[in-house]
């Protein structure tokens, strides 16, 4: 942790620093308010230490001014005039604790474990309400599929490990559900998983969202923010889809996997991150390289330990298993009781593409059972191209609505191309945009 201390005396400012230091944080000394608030405007502190009395300043208005700056900064009041009002006053203010002076090193140690200790529970609080969703049931790791079990063994086995992780295939196929798992299994497990989607944000955007920015480094920056990096600092950092990076970002990325270093957008301060990075894609990277879209080094840092996630269509001894759960699911979840699925519906899911994979079978059967009336699921539950002959779905001058015909047209060439990209440029439009029409129409 980084740790502020505000304090006109040098003895205890240097006397505090000292037990910082011993900790293993980083202490930044400075001797008045107005010093403090510099250091806030173009810094990111995870505690702060600050005397009630600054000469001729309150340290009361120093808290209030400090808090306006960071709002999430927990600061500990010092004062040699301890009492009662004093410390309900700063604590009314703002303040997560006070200390009397004088103090002990184990004073200063305590009240740091306590913060850091909230501080890796509000990380895991947030991890555990970015996993939580209402809207769909965890995807199922396990499989009968050799080819399945044997990546996961690897997986599990790399999770032990800090090493950088890439996990490929087809959307849909549940590449973040393993992220998270092999997360789980790690030595970060208590500290933070954090998502990049990549192709979700335009270069600059994308940079300040990886790395922070600082106040004024471009317009719209009115504040500075510390970024998906800092914020993993000690877990995981997930970059999804990093096959849609742009080449620009690519040689920073690179920095922070080879030297743990960085700097944020419009700043030359270096900062160091301690994160292990699993990314994700869909793309054939090794293709990526030879285009020119992708960094050669960035690709064999990233390449340490490769998983395969196999396409639904390649599980068959799954399929039956994976489809009743999401019926067990919903079901429970609508309040419906419903007894599997007709032999039609079998058969038409046998015969059909799957092109988006566990995803879309989850919408498909989610659908279904908001529709079904029996006590089981029909053809008549399914979508159109499950129910009907391949001559007769969605088509362009048919009776449909604009977002069911580009939901239809975005679903077949996604079952065509290899890439986003690709479908992208077939499309006529950039990838983000492919990324943000899938959002909206919950292609994922």
């Amino acid at each position: 942790m980084r740790v502020l201390i505000v304090d006109d005396e040098p003895g205890i400012r240097k006397t505090t620093a000292l037990a910082v230091e011993a900790m293993g944080h980083e202490p930044i000394g400075v001797s008045s308010g107005l010093k403090a608030l510099k250091e806030i405007e173009t810094e990111a502190f995870d505690a702060c230490f600050l005397d009630l009395k600054l000469g001729t300043e309150n340290g009361l208005v120093v808290l209030e001014k400090l808090l306006k700056a960071q709002p999430s900064l927990p600061v500990v009041m010092f004062t040699a005039y301890a009492n009662i009002s004093t410390a309900v006053d700063a604590m009314r203010r703002g303040a997560t604790d006070f200390i009397p002076k004088p103090f002990t090193p184990e004073q200063i140690r305590q009240v740091l474990e306590k913060i850091e200790k909230n501080r890796r529970l509000e990380k895991r609080v947030e991890q555990l309400e970015s996993q939580i969703t209402d809207e769909a049931p965890a995807v199922d790791l396990t499989s009968e599929e050799v080819t399945v079990q044997r990546t996961l063994a690897i997986a599990f086995k790399a999770a032990e490990t800090s090493a950088s992780i890439l996990i490929l295939g087809p959307s849909g196929t549940g590449k973040s559900v393993l992220a998270r798992e092999i997360h789980r299994r790690g030595a970060q497990k208590d500290n933070a998983f954090v998502t990049v989607n990549c192709p979700s944000l335009s270069k600059e955007l994308l940079e300040s969202e990886l790395f922070g920015h600082v106040k004024g480094s471009f317009t719209g920056a009115v504040a500075d923010t510390i970024g998906k990096v800092a914020a993993a600092d000690g877990g995981t950092l997930f970059l999804d889809e990093i096959g849609e990076m742009p080449l620009e970002i690519q040689p920073k990325l690179l920095r922070l996997l080879q030297e743990r270093e960085y700097e944020r957008v419009g700043e030359s301060r270096t900062r160091r991150a301690n994160v292990r990075v699993i990314a994700a894609t869909n793309r054939n990277l090794a293709e990526e390289v030879k285009a020119g879209r992708f960094r050669e080094d960035l690709f064999y840092r990233l390449n340490v330990i490769t998983l395969t996630m196999s396409g639904l269509r390649d599980r068959p001894a799954d399929f039956s298993r994976l489809a009743t759960s999401y019926l067990d699911f919903f079901s429970k979840r609508i309040g419906k009781k419903l007894n599997g699925f007709s032999p039609e519906v079998d058969d038409a899911f046998s015969r059909y593409a799957w092109p988006g994979n566990l995803r879309e079978l989850r919408n498909v059967i989610e659908r279904a059972v908001i529709l079904a009336n029996g006590d089981r699921l029909g053809l008549e539950d399914m979508p159109e191209e499950f129910a009907t002959p391949e001559d007769s779905r969605v088509t362009v001058g048919g009776r449909v609505t604009l977002e069911e015909l580009e939901t239809e047209h975005l679903r077949r060439v996604l079952g065509t191309t290899k890439t986003l990209d690709d479908a992208a440029k077939i499309l006529g439009i950039d990838p983000a945009t492919l990324y943000r029409k899938r959002q909206k129409l919950g292609m994922i």
